[in-house]
């Protein structure tokens, strides 16, 4: 439920390539962006709402596509979409002005409002806030989606995840958190005396004259919402429907795109929370010595985009993605909102918003000191790069050409990379580094990726002990029935081997012997079981102490 949601993995780092809107000659910026989605718009796909803004006035708003396929029903700028962890700014927002008003304080423990979590006598509201509890999330739980499209009352689902084992020590690392927020949206409720949702639109969207926004409720739904669908291989079919129950202050809301202009204009001019507090929000918590996660701050996350400072987040649910962008040195906002996850070729919001940005402060982005190429660097020594690295979900692949090192992401393009230093590297046309760390015999051993102000380390790929034939790698790929509406898709690309869950990003499997496997992103594993005959008929997947098979369908 976010710019970078976990369900039950982390998400694939992509470095992502930027596709040119039309050009500004002659037709003006908002011509060339609406003939540039008019292409991306056919009758059988789901749509999109964009709106850009600057100086409080909105330049451009738009919708294209299909809210509902089957009746032909156009996006406009009024559909509301349902906006996933966009929310988590709102529920951020409601804990700083019930702070302001004296009635909890950052420092508070969970166990002030939810007795009975292990270590929640340690765990801080401020660490709530700032994915650093060591909560372990609830969407992480490989149950998740098989549930999640049935209401569930808020004790419920809190008694879900209250004994799950925690991932660390409060505040010794980050892990983007659902659990974290969505007890925030509930502590919220408890401290206002009121519900989570009356709370919002009594405090925030009816003073701000956001009358299309609010927590979404599947037997209520607001009129004018866009159905959520998923696209494959260019047809696009109903998605998952979350019953969003199971979200609150982690990304129930739904929203149009001029009212998240309205929140973003109150937001920034100090109309929601006092500035002391507005500066915490886009203040990125100091995470210690050697832990990789996000640049965030209280609900927002902080980054460049195209190297200008940018505030934002994005949401992602089965069938919607969004991304809410602020470029504060230019009092510029972008919105999009897609009806589709997976997305539309070319039409994931947060590609379309750097797009946008890219051509609409190109002036500002052309005047921006540029990373310099060190020619000093040795081209010899890119030998000692060379190879695989572990990315979440993908896998990078470092090789090189005529004296030239190149990297590419798993189903990207190649890219160029540019040496600033012996060990560092970089893009260009992107806001990405590459520093590659050394053990103490000096071999490289992992990269350390910097993109749009969030950073991860990715270890250096080793040779597999385990050496499998063409026959034992081919065994097991298919489809395995992981529960009513998930399935789990395993693939290979030569000797790499891939699994998918439905609405999630693909990862790498690694082998243990011919029929056991494990993942590196999240602690699980899962076996291949053969029948007499040596067919493979199930899958047995273990996660967080847990085993359950999944039948072979495919």
């Amino acid at each position: 439920m976010n710019r970078n949601l976990r369900r039950w993995f982390t998400l694939a780092w992509f470095i992502g390539a930027v596709t040119a809107l039309p050009g500004a000659a002659p037709a003006s910026f908002e011509d060339g962006l609406r003939r540039h989605l008019d292409k991306l718009t056919n009758d059988e796909l789901p749509g999109m709402a964009v709106l850009v803004a600057r100086d409080g006035k909105i330049v451009f708003q738009g919708g294209f596509g299909f809210a509902d396929i089957a009746n032909k029903t156009p996006v406009t700028p009024e559909t509301k979409f349902r906006i996933g962890s966009i929310t988590k700014q709102f529920t951020a927002a409601a804990i700083l002005r019930l702070e302001a008003e004296g009635r909890l304080a950052l420092t508070d423990r969970l166990e002030k409002f939810f007795p009975g979590f292990a270590r929640g006598a340690e765990v801080t509201l401020h660490q709530l806030i700032t994915h650093t509890s060591g909560l372990r999330s609830y969407t992480n739980k490989p149950e998740f989606l098989g549930r999640v499209a049935q209401p569930i009352a808020p004790d419920e689902l809190i008694a879900w995840f209250r004994d799950d084992p925690a991932d660390f020590a409060p505040g010794a690392g980050f892990a983007y958190n659902n659990s974290g927020y969505f007890l925030l949206g509930e502590i919220v409720a408890k401290v206002a005396g009121k519900p989570f949702a009356a709370f919002l639109r009594e405090a925030f969207f009816e003073p701000l004259g956001m009358k299309d926004t609010g927590i979404f409720v599947n037997a209520a739904p607001p009129a004018g919402e866009a159905l959520g669908y998923a696209v494959a291989d260019g047809q696009a079919v109903r998605a998952l429907d979350w019953d969003m129950s199971w979200a609150g202050g982690a990304g129930a809301l739904y929203s149009t795109v001029g009212d998240l202009f309205r929140w973003n204009e109150a937001l920034f001019s100090g109309q929601v929370v006092p500035e002391e507090a507005l500066k915490r929000m886009t203040t990125p918590v100091k995470l210690p010595p050697g832990v990789d996660g996000m640049i965030y701050g209280y609900g927002l996350v902080i980054s460049k985009i195209n190297r200008l400072p940018a505030i934002s987040h994005g949401g992602a649910l089965n069938g919607w993605s969004s991304d809410l962008t602020r470029l504060p040195e230019q009092n510029c906002t972008v919105v999009a909102f897609a009806n589709a996850r997976p997305p539309v070729a070319g039409r994931a919001p947060s590609a379309v918003v750097r797009n946008i940005v890219a051509k609409f402060l190109e002036a500002e982005i052309a005047q921006l000191p540029t990373p310099q190429q060190d020619p000093a660097v040795d081209k010899k020594t890119y030998a000692n790069f060379l190879g695989r690295y572990s990315y979440p979900g993908a896998v990078m692949t470092v090789t090189t050409e005529d004296d030239r090192l190149f990297t590419q992401i798993t189903g990207q393009q190649r890219f160029e990379l540019f040496a600033s230093a012996p060990d560092a590297f970089f893009l260009k046309g992107f806001d990405a580094q590459f520093d590659f760390q050394r053990n103490d015999q000096r071999e490289v051993i992992a990269v350390q990726h910097s993109q749009d102000g969030n950073t991860f380390r990715a270890p250096r790929v080793v040779a597999s002990e385990v050496k499998l034939t063409d026959a034992e790698l081919d065994a097991i790929l298919g489809q395995y029935q992981y529960g009513p509406t998930t399935v789990m898709t395993v693939t290979r690309d030569g000797d790499a081997v891939f699994a998918q869950l439905t609405g999630q990003p693909r990862f790498s499997i690694y082998p243990k012997s011919a029929t056991d496997y494990e993942w590196r992103v999240v602690a699980a594993k899962v076996s291949f079981v053969k029948d007499a005959d040596g067919k493979v008929t199930k899958a047995s997947h273990t996660q967080n102490g847990r085993t359950f098979d999944a039948p072979k369908i495919k």
